[in-house]
């Protein structure tokens, strides 16, 4: 894997641990450590292809809720380590290296917008008339990158368009600062939704962790 993929990687989990408030990733060999602190993800490592740095790892690695993460797809992984490690719901790393489509799209009536700003974070809330967190989602920019996390929308507020918008509007954040690197990782459920708005699939991403007893 070039090390251009590596450079990304490394951006990425950035800002992803800056839009969780946690740790910042530190090098691991030739991947990345993040110390998550969570009761079902401790400790995450991130490594841009399946070489002896993962492998290892994964042999010496016997405590439960430590994840690895991985840019390449589930089968190579499964036969690879050992059978205490569990493959987790496929992931997908993707890119947006020009504006979004759809750039038009309205907020649904009734619904508001609140933002909040932290580190180089944006938290962008839709919120409906009632109250309801209707839809959210977070954009970081490290570098030359937006990095998208977190965009979900409540199931009773779907079909409206609202994450949509909300990427639309997080693109804007990123745009008025000069950035058009756009990456995420995305969900098989959200996969759809980013690649109706103009993203593509950069590299499967695939997860494996111990489970706790």
């Amino acid at each position: 894997m070039s090390r251009i993929m590596n450079d990304i990687i490394g951006k990425w989990l950035k800002g992803w641990s800056l839009s969780r408030k946690l740790p910042l990733p530190v090098k691991y060999g030739s991947g990345f450590k993040v110390e998550v602190g969570e009761e079902k993800q401790k400790i995450r490592y991130v490594f841009s292809e399946l070489n002896d740095d993962f492998l290892n790892l994964s042999k010496i690695t016997t405590e439960p809720w430590i994840h690895l993460k991985v840019c390449v797809p589930p089968d190579e992984v499964k036969d690879a380590v050992p059978e205490r490690w569990k493959i987790q719901p496929p992931g997908y790393m993707m890119s947006c290296f020009q504006p979004m489509k759809n750039p038009d799209s309205v907020l649904y009536k009734g619904y508001r917008l609140e933002y909040e700003k932290y580190n180089s974070a944006l938290l962008l809330k839709i919120i409906a008339e009632n109250g309801d967190l209707a839809c959210s989602g977070h954009v970081v920019l490290v570098d030359d990158f937006a990095v998208y996390d977190r965009i979900v929308t409540d199931e009773k507020h779907r079909r409206k368009g609202l994450a949509t918008f909300l990427m639309h509007e997080l693109e804007r954040n990123a745009l008025a600062n000069g950035i058009r690197n756009n990456f995420l990782v995305a969900t098989k459920e959200g996969k759809a939704l980013y690649e109706s708005i103009g993203w593509e699939l950069y590299s499967p991403y695939t997860s494996i962790v111990i489970p706790g007893i």
